[in-house]
């Protein structure tokens, strides 16, 4: 591997412990996890996740902003229960006044 792959492994692995540590650390989650145990229930969590990089080319650099072609507005709907969620994992999401 050269020394940019193994930098981004690095950054990889550095991500994997920052999520990780959220998780760890997340009072609703631990807070959960102690009422499931304290009704008799062992615990078992396994999260998945899909991280996609790809290698930007040096065109790409340039501010995406003046480029023609950039002339739309993406959507994300997310509902009450999927701020929770992002919450619970210490993401703070603004809402707007149509999604409120």
């Amino acid at each position: 591997m050269n020394e940019m792959d193994e930098n981004l492994k690095g950054l990889m692995k550095e991500l994997g412990n920052a999520i990780n540590e959220s998780l760890s650390t997340s009072e609703a989650i631990q807070e959960t996890i102690s009422r499931i145990k304290a009704s008799g229930y062992n615990v078992f969590l396994v999260l998945e996740a899909t991280i996609g990089f790809n290698k930007r080319s040096k065109e790409s650099h340039v501010d995406s902003s003046s480029t023609p072609n950039n002339n739309y507005e993406a959507k994300l709907n997310i509902t009450s229960q999927d701020v929770k969620f992002l919450k619970s994992l210490k993401i703070s999401v603004e809402e707007s006044e149509s999604n409120s």
